[in-house]
């Protein structure tokens, strides 16, 4: 029984139902699901659990994951959920599977679309300029993808380009999981950029680079680069320069090989450094424009692994100019020594800079700066902002802020400044305030309806504390789940994410199973039954008549006080005339 299977013989996360499996990657599978809370079609991913075990990359994953959700444009598939499930393999062991809960697409993979072969100029520019603009957005979000590759974009019967899969790349990169592992997630070595063959740190720009093979891959039905071991193909990302798209797939005009072969630099900064600059190249391109120039081919090369056969190092040219013969100098126009003047003038000069420093040194600053032009920096540490701010503006200094995080300033409070206070200075200089932002923040997430040691779990593996647990009655969550968190510094019980003090103390509010029936003697029978079976103790009420007395009201009822979920309650009631 696959893992998937398992996780499908239950609600995953008591709430998503999982279906027919829709693909299957290295490191994950993907089904169809349904969320039986909001009532929708969701796609849920269901990686390995061997990824599970180890806990940096629970972490990682986690706040990725919540990086990822945050992101909301047409051209990125949306991450609903995201978490780890307690399964049962086919040997009846316990093991972690973690799983992600996405937008439910009905598309393509760009995969199967390039499996058929070269798609025509147009229509890849199409595409590409669709991946470009969701990379563009998660750029500015500060999300680096990772792993753009075919695998990874989906094309919808619209046309509509959508990219998938933000943030798991990084949480298994940074995390310690093993190089199998890694290369495995991340799809094979045809779409790595140099920086990540050779395990540097990466940014936007090696996303561009992976746009750009694979637009090539789409240009000419197949990656630039193709080899029998990832490692030999790593090689080639490092060493080798592509043959041109139109060479590869003759018709692709001149205008769009050079695009393709910047957007493949070895050299990041010979690349495009922006999706819109490089969106901005393939709509010249296309409309018959001159791109960029293209990057020079062997200035990767000559830096990584020596000067390319034949060309000429500045230290070969200072070599020649060291061994030229006589004949080869210039000939001297002056035979004699230099004038006497010559050496008077700079002997004169000497005495001039030498006094100028003496008397410099031998200077004290009120000597310096007269008492009409020196202010001094006003102490303004531990004002807010506002008020130090115009401190010093009112001591005829200019002010230039700057925000620091701080354990122990408060937010929206001044730190310190530079110059600090009590120097004296020129009128005008620019005082650099630094203002704390407060601690730093994490993202707790949603606690409610979790077990009490899934959430604590939870709490200690975002390096917050785990406070106090207070039971609270409730009429439908089960004994022993969180209702609430109480984060430090707040007066009321959140049930969503929300940004707390980094290492903070998060207190829980856990059902305790019952409700607390209250007395409802005397009232009106519709409204006692009301309020007994409506939403604050979901009770089950009977009614029996009294008809010895009347009024329409209850004459007493079963059960008061604690009482378990979803008891039932028998009210009499008065209903004669």
């Amino acid at each position: 029984m696959s893992d998937a299977a398992t996780a499908g013989a239950h609600l995953l996360a008591d709430r998503y139902r999982i279906g027919e499996q829709l693909g299957r990657g290295g490191m994950a599978e993907v089904h169809e699901g349904y969320d039986t809370r909001l009532g929708r079609k969701v796609a849920v991913k269901l990686l390995r659990p061997a990824l599970a075990n180890d806990p940096a990359f629970r972490t990682r994953f986690r706040q990725e994951a919540q990086a990822a959700a945050r992101m909301t444009h047409p051209t990125i598939v949306r991450v609903y959920d995201a978490g780890e499930q307690t399964v049962q393999d086919a040997n009846g062991d316990e093991i972690q599977l973690p799983f992600i809960v996405m937008e439910h697409v009905d598309g393509t993979l760009l995969r199967d679309l390039v499996a058929k072969g070269p798609v025509p100029a147009p229509e890849a520019v199409r595409i590409v300029d669709g991946i470009l603009t969701a990379l563009e957005y998660s750029h500015r979000a500060g999300v680096v993808h990772r792993d753009i590759k075919p695998g990874n974009v989906m094309v919808l019967p619209s046309g509509q380009v959508k990219v998938m899969d933000f943030g798991i790349a990084r949480a298994i990169s940074d995390s310690s999981a093993t190089i199998a592992q890694t290369s495995a997630i991340l799809g094979t070595a045809q779409y790595f950029s140099p920086e990540q063959a050779k395990g540097e740190p990466l940014d936007a720009r090696t996303d561009l680079y992976s746009t750009g093979v694979v637009l090539y891959e789409l240009l000419t039905g197949k990656p630039p680069f193709q080899s029998d071991s990832a490692v030999a193909v790593a090689y080639q990302h490092l060493s080798e320069t592509p043959a041109t798209p139109s060479s590869v797939e003759p018709g692709i005009p001149s205008e769009l090989d050079a695009v393709v072969l910047r957007s493949l630099a070895k050299d990041r900064d010979l690349r495009f450094q922006t999706a819109e600059e490089f969106r901005q190249a393939l709509d010249a391109a296309m409309g018959g424009e001159a791109a960029a120039p293209e990057a020079p081919s062997d200035a990767f090369t000559a830096t990584l692994f020596g000067v390319a056969p034949g060309a000429t190092s500045p230290s070969d040219a200072t070599l020649r100019r060291l061994t030229q013969g006589s004949d080869d100098r210039a000939p001297r126009t002056q035979s004699r020594p230099p004038v006497a003047w010559i050496w008077g003038g700079i002997a004169l000069m000497l005495v001039i800079v030498s006094a100028a420093l003496y008397w410099v040194f031998t200077q004290t600053p009120t000597n310096l700066v007269g008492p009409d032009t020196v202010v001094t920096v006003p102490d303004v540490v531990g004002q807010d902002y506002e008020t130090g701010g115009n401190t010093l503006l009112g001591a005829n200094l200019t002010v230039d802020r700057r925000e620091q995080q701080s354990t122990e300033v408060p937010a929206g409070a001044i730190i310190s400044t530079d110059p600090p206070a009590g120097t004296r200075v020129e009128p005008g200089l620019l005082v650099i305030v630094y203002v704390s932002t407060g601690a730093p923040q994490t993202t707790l997430p949603s606690l409610t309806y979790k077990g009490v040691d899934e959430a604590v779990g939870i709490i200690t593996g975002l390096g917050l504390q785990p406070g106090a647990q207070t039971a609270q009655y409730s009429p439908n969550v089960p004994a022993g789940v969180v209702i609430g968190a109480v984060p430090a510094g707040s007066s009321e019980a959140v049930t969503g994410s929300v940004q707390v003090p980094a290492g903070s103390t998060v207190d829980l509010y856990v059902s305790n199973g019952l409700v607390n029936v209250e007395s409802v003697v005397g009232q009106p029978v519709a409204a006692a039954r009301d309020l007994l079976s409506g939403p604050t103790y979901q009770l089950s009420v009977d009614l029996v008549l009294d008809s010895t007395c009347g009024g329409q009201t209850v004459k007493s009822q079963s059960i008061v006080g604690e009482q378990p979920q979803r008891s039932s309650v028998t009210l009499v009631y008065c209903g004669g005339s």
